[in-house]
């Protein structure tokens, strides 16, 4: 399944998004310009719908309360509103609209009460859910969950739900891998920094996970060209999980190495590029290009789509960056890239289009097209004097 369309209102620093989205779907803006706050929308319903500690009131919570995602212009107009448009493929028409909006019980109240929500199957322009409704006026206690998060109540959208909770976060931490007792207390819900990445890899089945890291391999010697032989195995004493990988050497079989020998570059690729392959639901990517020359940053793009058509399932993949020469790669389409620009009305978001398509068609890059729309970080504003 895929998003085809964003819409949000008063979350966090957009008073108002609407955009279009394909398969893979780059964000780029400078620091503070939101684009994690973007990619929380997302999260925020994969909290909601999780089936194991989930929940609206919960995945509030976890964010500091409604009034840290509630959009500092939104005085007016209190409601925060997430909507998506999902298809069963990137071309296909949409096939499920899901809506969200809620807002706080109460001036001062903690809590945070459903104030629509809506699901509706567009192939046969039918509402499945409509709330209110007369089971919520007569019980407004009811209005403090979500009909997503409830089993009993997603019977004839269960798919969305499913398809919300088993989306993938990462911003893969190189140091939690190479040196375990950093995070001592145990990975975060959902593994969002790759502490548990090697667990991860331990609980795949033997053939899945040789298949995996041979395709991994294979596109990973675009970038470290000197690595083979890319393998798992256990601890004979203390079972704990390793990669190894042999760069070759003057002296045969010299050369092995573990992950807390990997550079931290390859450990994020490696990382990506695994949970290319793990599953076929929304995967977030953020900052892939840490630790990374330009040349390789320049490659994720083809990295990308090498592992999506080696997979067995192709899932949507939302990119990200700070870095230009990733957009240099001439297989993104400008209408793949949202630059996002902060104003004074709010984040505005803008998808690339029209113009900005003839402008690579005549040959330029997309990285080029979007340097006169992402203005760089004036560093005097950094100084202190």
């Amino acid at each position: 399944m895929f998003i085809t369309r964003l819409r949000l209102k008063n979350w966090r620093n957009f008073k108002a998004v609407d955009v279009s989205l394909r398969e893979r779907v780059f964000v780029l803006g400078p620091n503070a310009s939101g684009k994690s706050n973007l990619l929380d929308a997302l999260r925020f319903l994969r909290d909601v719908a999780k089936p194991k500690g989930g929940g609206l009131q919960r995945a509030v919570d976890s964010r500091g309360g409604i009034t840290k995602l509630r959009c500092l212009l939104a005085r007016k107009d209190p409601q925060v509103v997430i909507e998506v448009e999902l298809s069963e493929r990137i071309d296909d028409a949409p096939s499920w609209r899901y809506r969200l909006a809620f807002r706080s019980e109460g001036k001062g109240a903690q809590r945070v009460v459903v104030k629509d929500e809506l699901v509706e199957n567009l192939r046969s322009s039918r509402s499945v859910l409509a709330r209110p409704d007369e089971l919520d006026k007569a019980d407004p206690e009811r209005l403090t969950e979500t009909s997503l998060e409830q089993v009993n109540a997603n019977k004839d959208f269960r798919e969305i739900a499913q398809f919300f909770a088993s989306l993938t976060y990462l911003h893969l931490v190189p140091q939690l891998l190479k040196h375990p007792e950093l995070g001592a207390s145990g990975p975060l819900d959902g593994d969002p920094f790759g502490q548990a990445f090697l667990e991860r890899i331990a609980k795949t089945t033997d053939r899945t996970r040789t298949a995996r890291l041979r395709k991994i391999e294979s596109a990973l010697r675009v970038c470290v060209p000197n690595m083979r032989d890319l393998k798992f195995d256990q601890d004979p004493v203390s079972g704990h999980p390793h990669l190894g990988a042999l760069y070759e050497h003057w002296r045969p079989d010299a050369g092995w190495q573990r992950e807390d020998q990997f550079s931290d570059g390859t450990l994020r690729l490696l990382g990506m590029m695994w949970s290319l392959l793990d599953g076929d639901s929304l995967l977030l990517l953020e900052e892939p290009e840490l630790s990374l020359s330009e040349a390789i940053v320049r490659e994720i793009p083809a990295l990308l789509w090498e592992v999506q058509r080696k997979a067995k399932h192709r899932r949507q993949v939302f990119i990200t960056t700070h870095s230009k020469a990733l957009l240099e790669h001439g297989s993104i389409d400008p209408r793949e890239v949202l630059t996002l620009a902060p104003s004074s009305e709010g984040t505005r978001v803008t998808l690339l289009g029209g113009d900005d398509v003839k402008l690579v068609e005549a040959g330029y890059s997309v990285a080029e097209v979007v340097s006169s729309k992402v203005p760089a970080i004036q560093l005097g504003q950094l100084s202190l004097l």
